[in-house]
């Protein structure tokens, strides 16, 4: 078996520019890789995603049961493993991916305020996509804990990015959706065995994106 190594956190967490540095560092390294982002929005699999995110089935994140729309993207994860990466993972590829079924767990399960209920969730998740589909499971977590006071501020100018347009998808434009995602987060970042990768400093300020990027790879090489 390969490899599996994800970036995580809430919106505009720097997800993107983490994913990009360590792909650039891994070259630099002269190690074989693969990349996968999800939602996978060059993939017709992801057309569900991409009507959830428009609005289309609610104008809101918690108009829609996070059960379903969590089938959403576990499709889109298992047309792309299947189609894209199965066999390199099998024979023992590293896989860098920009999400996974952790942000199930974070922008899903973050819709449900009672704890039992929130873990009934969680355990059917875990279930569908690892053991129903078979998805591998992640060697290594990277949630990138970004305070919702920042985060929001970071993609207040940013581009949707399916749309590349200014208008925000249903997850973006609900600051209460990204609040209860990041402290859903925090929660599963000690259940799930997380590697949690503080974004702010003790004094308030952002940590540049070298100084996280190299405590990132720095927990990667101790898998490879």
């Amino acid at each position: 078996m390969g490899k599996l190594f994800v970036i995580e956190g809430t919106d505009g967490s720097g997800k993107e520019t983490q994913f990009r540095k360590l792909q650039e560092r891994l070259k630099e390294e002269n190690l074989e890789f693969r990349v996968v982002n999800f939602p996978n929005y060059d993939n017709p699999s992801s057309s569900l995603v991409k009507m959830y995110l428009s609005g289309e089935f609610g104008e809101n994140a918690k108009d829609v049961s996070p059960y379903i729309a969590s089938t959403f993207y576990a499709a889109d994860r298992y047309a792309t493993f299947k189609r894209y990466y199965e066999d390199y993972y099998n024979n023992g590829g590293i896989i860098l991916a920009d999400r996974y079924t952790t942000a199930n767990m974070v922008h899903q399960a973050g819709k449900i305020k009672d704890k039992e209920e929130r873990k009934k969730f969680l355990d059917w998740l875990w279930d569908f996509e690892f053991n129903l589909y078979g998805l591998p499971v992640p060697t290594k977590t990277f949630f990138l804990s970004m305070p919702p006071e920042y985060a929001l501020s970071l993609i207040e100018h940013r581009d949707n990015k399916f749309t590349h347009t200014a208008k925000k998808d249903i997850h973006e434009r609900d600051k209460s959706h990204i609040v209860d995602s990041y402290n859903t987060a925090c929660e599963l970042v000690n259940d799930y065995d997380w590697y949690e990768v503080k974004c702010v400093k003790d004094d308030n300020t952002l940590r540049t994106v070298q100084d996280i990027h190299e405590e990132i790879y720095q927990e990667v090489k101790k898998y490879l």
